[in-house]
């Protein structure tokens, strides 16, 4: 088996580390000089269980295995070398081989199965594709870092053209100190927009004060944000100043906007128009200067059309308007997210991870992340909490991730859906719209984008068939 004329050493991109395992010592030497002649690093043994510990210790990713030595129980070799290293490459030899038993091991995992004896320039052929992959695989990594590092702007990633869009209207937005209004689905990074917007300002350098709208009840979120003197309400041990005292010259992110009630919205109006703030129980006016940045996962022009919200302080607000779109909308941005919430985890909990194994990626790939970048980061720093070796795989993803159905974007009889008509549909929308709408008529058709006639219309047909019915 000896090659007659030693090949040129491969370059450190194509290095391979080769284990062989073979059932007689002789045949091992034999294959570990040839194939160290040919330039790869090798070390031969006859015990599996050295082999599987060489495999854990990292020497090795490459695993040369004689069947016969594994004996029957070779596919269990086999699952417990790709569990200690998923990325690992098992290239099986066979006695007796089988286009059978050769699919069977691919379909395990291995990489190649070779029958005895050797053909050498076979398994050069293969050892050499091997290099190759190994060495694609090292500059697709590289490339991953690349773009990681091109895409990443301020601690957001994202190179889907709707997330590029975004990244260029908040660099021409930050450069004026003007009220924003960021709006996207919950998780989708809202907040960390808002704190970009605020850090690339020229007041960068100021406070940047953020307040959770929906977490405090109306009196509470009053005082939080405007401050109060001592004594003006139960409770009120002393004077204490406001989140727009404290970020004067800087910035005030009102997260869940849409929540707050309607008084309150009237002082925020104030606060934008006029530039001053009344602190609670004080008679006196306070001018401040502060930057007004809002997230919202309402529809607020739906909002405002109900009368929940007040259409001035709406148009205040909106000056500009940032959407962040979900995870859903830029399903091509999970590959760089996954390396950077990777790099993330491995500075928090001091690991490193070489990255996600190719079956875990597809699985993290067709999820579809209704829960958006939140619940990604989630899943995420759950895995590098609780994986052992250098890959995240499957076995370290939740069972409700893993399990997930293929599809999930169409209803099924079993969830309750059932097909009608259109006019049906028609009938059911607009009934949804004039409860929300408490029976204000006017407003459903606004909202509906109909007129006034066409609504009452289709009222009158309604209230004729009911009473058709109780005739009947």
């Amino acid at each position: 088996m000896r090659i007659a004329k030693q090949r040129p050493q491969l370059d450190t991109a194509r290095y391979l580390s080769i284990c062989v395992l073979y059932h007689r010592t002789n045949h091992a030497a034999i294959t570990t000089e040839t194939l160290q002649d040919a330039g790869f690093d090798v070390r031969g043994t006859g015990d599996p269980s050295l082999a599987l510990r060489l495999l854990q210790e990292g020497f090795c990713r490459t695993v040369l295995a004689d069947v016969e030595l594994l004996g029957v129980d070779w596919f269990e070799f086999l699952e417990t070398a790709l569990n200690i290293d998923p990325g690992a490459q098992i290239i099986l030899i066979g006695g007796t081989y089988t286009v059978d038993s050769a699919i069977e091991a691919i379909k395990r995992g291995a990489y190649d199965y070779l029958p005895k004896p050797i053909d050498v320039s076979r398994l050069m052929k293969t050892l050499d594709e091997l290099a190759e992959l190994s060495e694609r695989r090292s500059q697709v990594g590289q490339l991953e870092q690349e773009m990681l590092d091109k895409f990443l702007f301020n601690g957001i990633v994202g190179k889907s053209p709707t997330m590029l869009d975004m990244f260029d209207l908040v660099r021409k937005i930050s450069k004026h100190y003007s009220n924003v209004l960021v709006t996207g689905p919950t998780g989708s990074g809202k907040e960390l927009v808002a704190r970009t917007l605020h850090q690339i300002s020229p007041a960068g350098k100021a406070r940047f004060a953020v307040c959770n709208c929906s977490a405090l009840v109306e009196t509470l979120l009053e005082s939080q944000l405007f401050g109060h003197m001592r004594g003006s309400f139960t409770g009120a041990t002393e004077t204490r100043p406001g989140l727009f005292e404290y970020a004067n010259g800087g910035t005030v992110f009102l997260d869940e906007i849409g929540e707050t009630t309607l008084p309150l919205q009237a002082k925020l109006l104030r606060v934008i128009q006029n530039r001053e703030i009344q602190r609670i129980g004080s008679p006196s006016v306070q001018k401040v200067d502060v930057r007004v940045i809002a997230a919202t996962n309402r529809n607020l022009r739906t909002e405002v059309l109900a009368g929940r919200f007040r259409e001035d302080l709406f148009y205040r607000l909106s000056t500009f308007e940032i959407l962040v779109p979900s995870l859903s909308e830029r399903s091509e941005d999970i590959p760089l997210l996954l390396q950077h919430l990777l790099r993330k985890c491995n500075a928090a909990y001091g690991k490193v991870f070489r990255g996600f194994t190719r079956r875990a990626q597809v699985i993290l790939l067709r999820y579809s992340w209704p829960g958006n970048v939140r619940e990604l980061e989630n899943v995420i720093a759950r895995a590098a909490i609780t994986a052992e070796g250098d890959f995240i795989d499957v076995s370290d993803l939740p069972k409700t991730i893993i399990e997930q159905k293929l599809s999930l974007r169409f209803a099924t009889a079993s969830d309750g859906w059932r097909p009608v008509s259109l006019q049906e549909m028609s009938k059911i929308h607009i009934e949804r719209v004039l409860a929300m709408c408490e029976g204000n008529q006017l407003r459903a058709a606004e909202i509906l984008g109909i007129g006034r006639t066409t609504l009452y219309r289709y009222l009158r047909r309604k209230t004729r068939h009911i009473s058709d019915q109780g005739a009947a």
